[in-house]
């Protein structure tokens, strides 16, 4: 399952990390990518050492963990460390798989989903989409400001060349409690319609008490 959330960042935790961005200093991006990724990746990757990329590192990271539909939608386990991105001038991130793992030791994660959290206006630059590759065909996401996208990690995809102004996003992995890109479309549309019949029964009606016995069995059964 992929899925668009609108305004994962509200107008104030938006322009702080807009604000924080322009604090940063940048490097080459093909330093954080896998052997074959690095091939095809040009942009520039922020070092979030300074006293500014480690406040936007905790705005953005504790805005995910407080973030309903986002943890319902990845049901995070761990995260990777994130990563924030510039591209301009005609730089892309050509045709990509993300790797398995990531991390080493402790950090280390398996990448069962991924995410790209827009930090520039879409008026602000051309071209730059996200590329998506799903059975042969494709989808082109280009957010908003604040906006996320979540996708399965095993997802082919690229970044199309920015060929005007400049593109920020924040990337980052997640390994999920449901490994699984199924069964957590599954247990997502379940808790929706769990959402929707709290507003018609009780909570300790047989119709809610079903719905509910349901979701955390299946949840016990597809986690691992």
């Amino acid at each position: 399952m992929h899925l668009t959330i609108g305004s994962i960042l509200n107008a104030d935790s938006l322009t702080e990390a807009q604000t924080l961005l322009d604090q940063l200093s940048w490097r080459d991006g093909a330093k954080t990518a896998g052997p074959v990724a690095r091939q095809v990746k040009r942009n520039r990757q922020a070092d979030l050492s300074s006293v500014a990329g480690k406040k936007l590192r905790t705005l953005i990271e504790t805005t995910l963990q407080s973030h309903a539909v986002f943890n319902a939608t990845a049901r995070p386990r761990r995260y990777s460390k994130l990563l924030i991105s510039e591209t301009s001038g005609g730089g892309e991130y050509g045709a990509h798989v993300d790797n398995p793992f990531m991390g080493r030791g402790e950090d280390r994660i398996r990448t069962d989903v991924s995410f790209t959290l827009f930090l520039s206006d879409p008026e602000s630059y051309e071209g730059g989409e996200l590329v998506i590759d799903q059975a042969g065909s494709t989808q082109s996401v280009k957010g908003q400001a604040g906006d996320i996208f979540v996708y399965p990690s095993t997802y082919l995809h690229a970044v199309a060349p920015v060929t005007k102004g400049v593109r920020r996003v924040c990337v980052g992995w997640v390994e999920s409690d449901i490994p699984d890109a199924g069964d957590r479309e599954l247990l997502f549309d379940l808790e929706n319609l769990h959402a929707s019949l709290s507003a018609q029964y009780s909570p300790h009606s047989p119709e809610m008490l079903t719905v509910s016995k349901l979701y955390a069995n299946l949840t016990r059964r597809l986690s691992r």
